[in-house]
């Protein structure tokens, strides 16, 4: 009886090795997988000051492209590292653009107050990129045509400041409950890690695919995106 407890505590340790095993692979997987260069060419990434301090040429040599920055969120936060990184991934030699996390919390003409007192005026930047998605911080869910209004008040400001149309970084659950890609004319970048997202009303232009991928030298994962087609 003892012998038979002792080898199926041996079997479960043996599992338990295979299985820690095997989850290390996966992770390793998932913090190196990109779609295929054939098919979407021009890849980046997308950082914010969680990320630390970063390794631009690295991140260059490893196959970016363009960097979008965090500027950062809602009315009031600003990511503490976005100069440093906008000049730094400049000076790389990547195409570097301004992102900013909009709030449902916070009115429209502070965040973009919020955007143009943070984000220099370039002509050689990317278009600014909106993220539009739900935070636990922000429980507030205004009906669809006070979202619609304030989203494109927002937009106003920040494209008369920057020069050019914005990118909206439109989440899953955000898009299903405000269906701001049917009502708003610009370009979509969807998310939805390692399995082309269909959930926009068109057809997008960026895809962030990959949550979790991994950098030496940079803390933390960054968030990696391809352009659907020609830049």
């Amino acid at each position: 009886m003892l012998q038979r407890y002792r080898k199926k505590l041996v079997w479960l340790a043996v599992l338990a090795i295979i299985a820690c095993i095997a989850g290390i692979v996966a992770w390793n997987y998932i913090g190196k997988w990109t779609p295929q260069r054939d098919q979407y060419p021009t890849q980046g990434v997308s950082v914010s000051e969680g990320n630390g301090s970063i390794n631009w040429p690295n991140v260059k040599a490893l196959g970016a492209g363009f960097a979008y920055i965090r500027v950062g969120h809602g009315a009031d936060i600003r990511d503490r590292n976005f100069a440093a990184n906008f000049m730094g991934a400049r000076k790389a030699g990547l195409r570097v653009g301004a992102l900013h996390q909009y709030s449902l919390c916070d009115i429209a003409q502070e965040q973009a107050t919020n955007f143009v007192t943070t984000v220099p005026r370039s002509s050689a930047a990317l278009p600014p990129a909106v993220a539009l998605d739900f935070h636990e911080a922000c429980k507030t869910r205004p009906v669809r045509s006070l979202v619609l209004s304030e989203l494109g008040t927002f937009l106003n400001q920040i494209e008369s400041h920057s020069g050019k149309p914005a990118i909206l970084r439109i989440s899953q659950d955000f898009e299903e409950k405000y269906k701001v890609s049917e009502a708003i004319g610009r370009t979509i970048w969807v998310t939805g890690n390692f399995f082309e997202p269909d959930y926009a009303a068109k057809p997008w232009v960026m895809w962030q695919a990959n949550d979790y991928y991994r950098i030496r030298g940079i803390d933390g994962p960054v968030k990696w995106s391809v352009v659907q087609g020609s830049e």
